[in-house]
């Protein structure tokens, strides 16, 4: 088989590091977002198989049939997004599933007809990227907030990952997941008891859907991955020099998380930063060979969810202080970037402001969450400020 022939060392390293990055930098986020709709250990164990299988199988085949690298991973800010409205809105598993099917359905909408870039365009950049910022610097505050009942702990994390940033940056993360872990390990803070080595075991949740679920959940869910996610997505593909079938891939992802949403897929996307490890010479010193890697991510990202339930129960034994540490922390990247995305430009900056602040805020109106209320608030202040105004004549 070409794969094997075409397989290197450093491309299947490379695959490893991108589902290493990728998984623990995330993971626990996905983790608090099922803990939400209140799900149990064997629907979170479903979370990780439905998610694990979509994700490898999305990025494994279309990387061997169209021999280009493509990356396909979960909505971290989706899984953030769907953690927060989910402790507003009180919802339970059955509107969470009905808000993924939701979603997956716009999701496969947009790339059957091609409308992905002209919808996303009616959303400016600042306001999605302020409510990016507005969604994920909840964890970021939760990260330092655990201080307070585990001050040790939450030290030796951000020193090592301050360290880690330094020396090896793109391990950052693990190395600070590691740290917190051992010492977690050592002062007797780890609950084993809760590891149990077995196969994953779907759990199937029947959907339902309401009107305060569909806006709370299932819209900001779409606009914050296809933001967020898709749209850098498709830049580092575009940046590494490939030419892939956009709209097709979309389908493909929107179409896997409608099957797999009923067993707790709820957002699959095109990935960015593991594609750039991916996608990079660092994989494979010939471009037409780097699909390998990709297509090694997808094998790894297949066998992470089969045993989903080991998964699950190191979470389950993590310290609830290690868990909101690490999320936070990987976070902090992505507050900083989609705060300076928000920023940036000085006439947006006022509605991306209000964007970001309704967000954080965590207002809960008639129901509906403040992600929505974020993008709604900022538009609105962006339609007073600037609707039929002429840009400023440049001086000479």
């Amino acid at each position: 088989m070409r794969f094997f022939q075409d397989l290197s060392l450093s491309a299947f390293t490379a695959g490893f590091v991108a589902v290493l990055v990728g998984f623990t930098s995330s993971v626990a986020i996905v983790f608090q977002a099922a803990q939400a709709f209140h799900a149990t250990p064997a629907q979170i164990t479903s979370w990780m198989w439905a998610l694990g299988l979509g994700m490898g199988l999305c990025s494994l085949v279309p990387s061997l049939l169209l021999r280009k690298p493509v990356m396909v991973a979960w909505s971290t800010p989706g899984a953030a997004v769907l953690a927060t409205a989910g402790l507003e809105g009180g919802f339970g598993m059955a509107d969470a599933v009905g808000a993924f099917m939701v979603c997956a359905a716009l999701t496969t909408l947009v790339g059957v007809t091609g409308w992905f870039e002209r919808v996303m365009n009616r959303i400016p950049t600042e306001i999605a990227a302020a409510l990016l910022a507005g969604v994920l610097a909840r964890f970021g505050l939760q990260a330092f907030a655990a201080a307070q009942t585990a001050l040790p702990l939450v030290l030796w994390m951000l020193g090592s990952y301050l360290l880690a940033r330094r020396l090896w940056p793109r391990y950052a993360v693990v190395e600070t997941l590691l740290v917190g872990i051992a010492y977690a390990a050592v002062s007797g803070q780890m609950a084993w008891s809760a590891v149990t080595w077995e196969l994953a075991v779907p759990q199937f949740t029947a959907p339902q859907w309401s009107w305060s679920a569909l806006v709370s959940l299932a819209l900001p869910l779409f606009v914050v991955t296809m933001a967020s996610q898709n749209l850098p997505g498709v830049a580092v593909i575009r940046a590494s020099g490939y030419t892939l079938p956009i709209s097709k891939i979309i389908t493909l992802t929107g179409v896997a998380t409608l099957l797999l949403a009923p067993f707790g897929a709820f957002a699959l996307n095109f990935s960015a930063i593991t594609a750039a490890i991916c996608m990079g010479p660092e994989a494979h010193e010939d471009r037409d060979k780097r699909y390998t890697a990709a297509a090694s991510c997808g094998a790894l990202y297949i066998v992470i969810g089969i045993f989903g339930a080991v998964i699950t129960g190191l979470l389950t034994a993590f310290p609830k202080e290690l868990v909101v540490a690490i999320a936070g922390l990987a976070l902090l990247g992505a507050i900083g970037s989609g705060l300076s995305a928000a920023l940036r430009e000085e006439r947006l900056r006022e509605a991306a402001l209000i964007t970001f602040l309704v967000t954080l805020s965590g207002v809960v109106i008639a129901g509906v969450g403040s992600a929505f209320w974020g993008v709604v608030a900022g538009s609105v202040a962006l339609f007073v400020q600037q609707y039929a105004r002429q840009p400023a004549p440049r001086r000479a």
